[in-house]
C-alpha cells in the first residue's frame, strides 16, 4: 500500500482553491434543479462553469465516464451518469457530485438536492445522511485513527434506523483524484492509521433507506443502484487536517469553523 501524502503548503493552497471551486460549481447547479430539467443539461451548465473558470472536470473521461459530474436520482448510490433522457419529476431527491482541476489541483465534493415537495422519508434521509458526514468530520483530530470516522457514521446512522454503504468509500485527494488512504464510512472503533496534520481526504458517506448493498448497471458499467431500490443519500467534503484539528476544503459557506 502506498504512503499517505503529507501535502505542503503550497499543495494544501492549490488544493484549497480547487476545492473551493468544486463547491462554487455546486452552487451554480442548483439553480437548474427543477421539474422538467434534464441531468444532461445541468451537467452541460457544470461542465461551462468550470471551464470558464480556468479548470477542468476530473471525472470527464476517467477511466471512460463520459460526463463533467456524476448525478444520481432517488435510489442511485453513486456514480450516476447524466443524461439528456433522465428528466428530473416533482419529488425527487438527486446527489450532484463534482470533481475539479484546477492547475493540477483536485477538489472533491457533492450534495443533495430535491425538486419541489419530497417525502417525509427523502426529508429523514437526507437529514440523517448530512449529519452522519458531519459526525464524520468531527473525527478528524491529529493522532486519532481513521477507523474512528467510519464508527461514528455507522453507529448514528443504524440508530436512526438507515444503513451505511460498505462498497464504496472516503479516499485521499489533491494531487490526484483518488490516494491513499481509503476512508470507510462503516468501521470499527480505533483501527486503521492515524490521522496526521497535512493530510488531505474525502469523508462522503452514502446512507441508504434499506439494505446496504448495491448493484451496477450492466448497461453502463457505472451506475450503482440501492440493492433493493430503495432511496439513497450522499453528502461529500474535502477534510484537510490541520495542526489541531480540521478544515473543511469544499465549504463555500462558512458551516465548519476551522479547529
Amino acid at each position: 500500500m502506498s504512503e499517505i501524502i503529507i501535502k505542503t503548503q503550497d499543495q494544501i493552497v492549490g488544493i484549497r482553491k480547487s476545492s473551493q471551486l468544486a463547491a462554487q460549481a455546486l452552487d451554480f447547479a442548483g439553480q437548474f434543479v427543477k421539474a422538467g430539467i434534464s441531468t444532461g443539461f445541468i451537467d452541460d451548465k457544470i461542465e461551462e462553469f468550470i471551464l470558464s473558470h480556468g479548470a477542468i472536470p476530473a471525472t470527464k473521461g476517467y477511466n471512460g465516464y463520459p460526463k463533467s459530474s456524476c448525478i444520481s436520482l432517488n435510489e442511485v448510490v453513486c456514480h450516476g451518469i447524466p443524461s439528456e433522457h433522465t428528466i428530473l419529476k416533482e419529488g425527487d431527491i438527486l446527489n450532484i457530485d463534482v470533481t475539479t482541476i484546477l492547475k493540477d489541483f483536485y477538489g472533491d465534493t457533492s450534495r443533495m438536492f430535491w425538486v419541489g415537495e419530497i417525502s417525509q422519508d427523502a426529508e429523514k434521509l437526507i437529514a440523517v445522511t448530512k449529519h452522519c458526514m458531519n459526525l464524520g468530520i468531527q473525527q478528524v483530530i491529529p493522532g486519532n485513527y481513521f477507523g474512528n470516522i467510519g464508527f461514528a457514521i455507522n453507529r448514528f446512522a443504524k440508530a436512526k434506523g438507515f444503513s451505511v454503504v460498505y462498497e464504496f468509500c472516503g479516499h485521499g485527494v489533491g494531487v490526484d483524484f483518488h490516494e491513499e488512504p481509503q476512508v470507510d464510512h462503516a468501521s470499527r472503533r480505533n483501527t486503521g492509521p492515524k490521522m496526521k496534520p497535512g493530510m488531505i481526504f474525502t469523508i462522503e458517506p452514502m446512507i441508504n433507506q434499506g439494505r446496504p448493498g448495491t448493484k451496477i448497471d450492466k448497461h453502463d458499467g457505472w451506475t450503482a443502484r440501492s440493492v433493493d431500490n430503495k432511496l439513497s443519500a450522499q453528502f461529500e467534503h474535502t477534510i484537510l487536517v490541520t495542526e489541531t484539528g480540521y478544515e473543511v476544503l469544499t465549504d463555500v459557506h462558512n458551516e465548519y469553523p476551522i479547529t
